[in-house]
């Protein structure tokens, strides 16, 4: 997750740079909303299309880790864009919780998002399969590639 999250950092750095230069830099409410749902569609975009094209994001590819469904050479689109809506389980309990409460410190923010993290993950060891919620409701499963043959 950490990798992904550099990855993704970039593209959404490059999507706010975009929206800035689109909106004239505007700093009004209705503008912060908007650029908290472009970036929220630029994380869908970018997932939804790696997901349901090749398998698998760059960070994914590094770790031999690709998304299957079952039956499908490539993963439908409807079933990548439901399990990205999913995946936010695994911050929407801490944002939640971090709305509910007003926090506002770094050091509160990150037990919210830990104790968040932790209980998404735990939901892999109350599945048979050990698959996160998410890949069970969407109908997908993550699988190990095998290492690439040395030449």
């Amino acid at each position: 997750m950490v990798y992904e999250a550099f990855l993704l950092i970039a593209v959404e750095a490059l999507a706010v740079f975009l929206y800035l230069i689109a909106t004239g830099n505007r700093q009004g409410p209705a503008y912060q909303a908007g650029l908290s749902a472009f970036m929220f569609l630029v994380a869908a975009a970018y997932f939804v299309h790696a997901w349901s094209g090749s398998g698998f994001t760059l960070a994914m590819k590094t770790w031999r880790i690709k998304l299957v469904k079952v039956g499908h050479a490539k993963v439908p689109f409807k079933n990548a864009a439901i399990r990205y809506l999913l995946a936010w389980g695994w911050f929407a309990p801490a944002l939640l919780v971090g709305g509910l409460l007003d926090l506002h410190h770094v050091k509160e923010w990150s037990i919210a998002f830990t104790l968040g993290l932790v209980a998404w993950g735990l939901t892999a060891f109350l599945d048979k399969d050990r698959q996160f919620l998410h890949d069970r409701i969407a109908g997908t499963r993550l699988i190990a590639l095998p290492k690439p043959a040395k030449k």
